[in-house]
């Protein structure tokens, strides 16, 4: 049972496939090798700089100050382990499926199909999110120009449900009605009514996905194109903005720096690594591009120093512009631009956060159908999720699924709880992307020296010392919470649990690198993106062990039995 359970994919058999022009035993030329490592890196900047950027930038600066730019630092760093590793496993696994299919040769098929079913949510929540956020954009572009799209046409059911409270609660205390609340009585008084039940749909939001699907269904080559554009056209905006907000910075407004502490500072988690799946994305594409070995660490590396610096440049802006007290809006950028007098920056800025928001959808659309296709060539899904369109090349079926599981949930469901179970799944696959970096073999040519197949090799580092030092640094400086842990294990909630969870994963594997000198890259991969999942709030763990539950029913109900690697066990 176990054996069957964490059997796993052949190293040597997906590379002597890929060098035959094979994609795990398919035909050799499904899809278009088409992409460069410039559309790689313009593919990682379209994913990470979008909503996190131009909306929930500023509520991470409302909780952590100014200080919110240390945490685009220890994002970076964080990022940048994982980075190294997805690059190490892209140049020797130069097929589809992200860090599924990293999974799968490194940890096996139960750990595989789970972080496969976790970047399925990942997927699909987050661009849920961001076809929302494109949506209030959109929206905030067309009124600028004296467009109003009706009430009920725009919003989804429970937000005009909250709102209508709010004004029914405003009438009852005899309390004038703002413009905000006054909207929320017109749209609510003007949605149809059907079976006593007062309709709201978010229109733009399933518009916009049907669009960006339809464009994937084509083609890569088109799909790349319209990336590119969009992505040079969003950092000539980005970067306008830096330099003319630089002249509305008061100094002043950045004391102090980290006003509620560094535990401030990390509440900004979701709405930070919520943007950084981009590099899981760029993965996905491994089968469509001409050098996908040298190519895509390129590409992971690049756009993660790029987006890194701009988010940097972005927070000193916003934080020096105005108080950060006052940063707690839906529109950031727009909004700093208003406070100084600057309102036609702020119509360029909702411009540039539709152009932006677009080219994150466009680029998480075109991730999740490769990771159905790569999980249905396994066998562990139907065939029908592994087809390639004969004229476009695409995984067809898979992009018509992808595209129903946003579009439709896009017109009912409100944004609050999407971003943590987005961050959720991303961290999770760092996490094991970065372990499973550890557990592949060691290639050595005929005189037994070190010979990697790909063009990127894990620069090697020794963490017999520095890891285990860390560690105890941490201990220590966490030595009141880790005592408030123990004492009340009993009673304790889920984050609490989580936290003593992690510092038992912090022990073993400081114990681990010293005895077998592991690289210090991947295990501070691992242990940087693991701290970071447990300060996710414990409401959306429940929701992602829910889903977890639903995915490891699928697995055992379906895809262990008829998994490829079934018979050679």
């Amino acid at each position: 049972m176990a054996n069957s359970l964490f059997r796993k994919k052949s190293l040597d058999k997906i590379i002597k496939d890929a060098e035959d022009g094979l994609s795990d035993g398919h035909g050799s030329n499904n899809l278009h090798k088409v992409l460069t490592v410039r559309d790689l890196t313009f593919m990682g900047i379209a994913a990470v700089v979008g909503a996190g950027i131009f909306s929930t930038i500023g509520t991470a600066a409302f909780n952590g100050g100014p200080g919110i730019s240390l945490l685009f630092v220890i994002t970076a760093v964080t990022c940048g382990f994982s980075a190294l590793c997805y690059a190490e496993f892209a140049s020797r696994i130069p097929i589809a499926g992200s860090a599924y299919t990293y999974a799968y040769v490194s940890f096996g098929e139960l750990i595989a199909w789970i972080i496969g079913w976790a970047l399925i949510l990942e997927y699909a929540i987050g661009n849920i999110v961001v076809a929302i956020s494109w949506s209030g954009y959109f929206n905030n572009l067309l009124m600028g120009f004296g467009l109003h799209l009706p009430g009920w046409l725009i919003t989804d059911p429970a937000t005009a449900k909250m709102a209508m409270d709010k004004v029914n609660d405003a009438i009852a205390h005899h309390v004038s009605l703002n413009e905000s609340l006054q909207f929320a009585q017109n749209a609510w008084n003007s949605a149809p009514v059907i079976f006593g039940k007062h309709i709201f749909v978010n229109l733009p939001a399933f518009v916009i996905v049907c669009l960006i699907s339809a464009l994937t269904y084509i083609g890569i080559k088109e799909s790349k194109k319209m990336t590119n554009f969009l992505v040079i056209f969003k950092i000539l905006v980005i970067i306008f903005v830096i330099i003319i907000g630089f002249f509305f910075v008061k100094p002043g407004n950045w004391s102090p720096f980290m006003p509620n502490g560094f535990q401030g500072v990390l509440k900004g988690v979701s709405a930070v690594f919520y943007a950084y799946i981009g590099f899981d994305a760029i993965s996905t594409t491994a089968e469509e591009c001409r050098n996908p070995q040298r190519d895509l660490p390129r590409g992971m590396i690049y756009s993660l120093i790029i987006c890194t610096i701009l988010y940097i440049l972005i927070a000193f802006v916003l934080t020096g512009m105005v108080p950060f007290t006052e940063l707690k809006v839906a529109d950031p950028l727009a909004f700093v631009f208003e406070r100084v007098g600057q309102k036609w920056i702020g119509y360029i800025v909702s411009i540039s956060a539709v152009v932006a928001t677009t080219s994150v959808l466009l680029v998480f659309q075109l991730g999740q159908p490769r990771i159905w296709m790569s999980m249905s060539r396994d066998g562990l899904l139907p065939k029908a999720f592994g087809k390639i369109h004969p004229k476009y090349q695409t995984p067809w079926f898979s992009t018509i699924i992808t595209g129903c599981l946003v579009a439709i949930p896009a017109l009912f469901m409100e944004s609050g709880l999407m971003t943590d179970l987005t961050s959720i799944g991303t961290l999770f696959a760092f996490v094991l992307v970065s372990g499973g970096v550890l557990m592949l073999p060691r290639i050595v040519n005929l005189k037994g020296e070190a010979n990697p197949t790909g063009k990127f090799k894990l620069p090697y580092i020794n963490g017999k010392i520095i890891v285990p030092a860390m560690f105890l640094l941490f201990v220590f400086f966490s030595r009141h919470r880790i005592a408030e842990d123990v004492q009340t294990i009993g009673q304790s909630g889920l984050q609490e649990i989580l936290f003593l969870v992690f510092l038992l994963i912090a022990t073993i594997l400081s114990i681990l690198t010293f005895m077998r000198n592991y690289n210090i890259i991947p295990i501070l991969g691992v242990l940087f993106c693991a701290y970071l999942l447990i300060e996710i709030p414990a409401i959306s763990w429940m929701y992602f062990f829910a889903w977890m539950a639903i995915g490891l029913s699928i697995y055992f109900l379906y895809g262990r039995k008829r998994s490829k690697l079934a018979g050679d066990v």
